[in-house]
């Protein structure tokens, strides 16, 4: 049975009317996943975005000494708490011990003891103080050479944090890098780095709707290439048209300043967290109440 929570989801997600959504859903049994490629294939819908598959709330943030570069991401349950004092001194402390404890990812910066304490531990005593649980999830560090560059930058005080790494230092270049990479969610560097799996799917999709809107065999093939060669502009970051100046890829840009980017971490707070479900029936039988 497919619920009204389902079907409201599966909405949020694509955008699609209600009844599509609950035939989507009726179709591929419940399966979320499946059902945007469903809808997708109908030309019904885009592409989810990540963003809208999540929801958390806390900070981002980037912590840089020398040639090392830490970025992290630390959750609490509301946004009112986010915003705290207490929070954002929290937050900085953290970073603080990042950078000095070597660890390069999640478990390892749980573990590490900081003046007799895990961080795991100085976690806790925080959830206690604060009154709202405190988790740190996605540690990253990148380490560079004398010759190399980092690009850092927080937006809306960290709800996105960027870390780049430049094959050659300049400051300003790796900042408009960091903040491009923010504005514009590269899913990869360049299409080299593109899975196989990925471009086997979107070939797919994008032949089911080109075969959906009545296209001979011979033109569907050529459209496929095309709007495939455009999905590849838009989520390969040296493809993407420059956020500062749209008439030029970004690749342009960087050999404009004879450098490269060689590897970026882009955070946003709540990635890789599932929404939490309200009842849509409820919802709606709420917004009847007093009229």
């Amino acid at each position: 049975m497919i619920t009204a929570q389902q079907v409201k989801a599966l909405r949020d997600k694509t955008g699609a009317g209600m009844m599509d959504c609950k035939a989507a859903l009726q179709h591929t049994n419940g399966d979320m996943d499946a059902a945007i490629d469903y809808l997708r294939e109908k030309g019904i819908a885009k592409a989810a975005k990540k963003a809208d598959r999540i929801a958390a709330e806390g900070l981002c943030s980037v912590a840089v000494s020398g040639n090392e570069a830490v970025i992290f991401e630390l959750n609490s349950e509301t946004d009112f708490v986010a915003k705290n004092k207490q929070f954002i001194n929290l937050i900085d402390s953290v970073g603080n011990i990042l950078i000095k404890s070597g660890v390069d990812n999640t478990d390892a910066a749980l573990a590490y003891e900081h003046e007799g304490k895990t961080m795991e531990t100085l976690l806790a005593d925080a959830t206690a103080t604060i009154g709202e649980k405190i988790s740190l999830r996605r540690v990253s560090r990148i380490i560079k050479t004398d010759t190399q560059g980092f690009g850092a930058y927080k937006h809306m005080g960290g709800r996105i944090a960027v870390l780049v790494l430049l094959e050659s230092e300049n400051a300003e270049l790796a900042k408009d890098m960091a903040m491009h990479i923010a504005a514009n969610n590269p899913q990869y560097l360049n299409r080299s780095a593109v899975d196989q799996a990925t471009l086997d799917h979107e070939t797919h999709i994008l032949t089911q709707q080109s075969l959906a809107e009545g296209k001979p065999a011979n033109i569907v093939e050529k459209m496929v290439i095309g709007r495939l060669n455009k999905y590849l502009q838009e989520i390969c970051l040296v493809d993407q048209a420059f956020v500062k100046d749209p008439d030029i890829k970004v690749s342009q840009h960087l050999k404009n300043n004879n450098n490269a980017v060689i590897r970026y971490i882009r955070l946003e707070v709540g990635e890789g967290i599932e929404k939490r479900e309200e009842c849509f029936a409820a919802e709606v039988a709420a917004a009847q109440v007093g009229k």
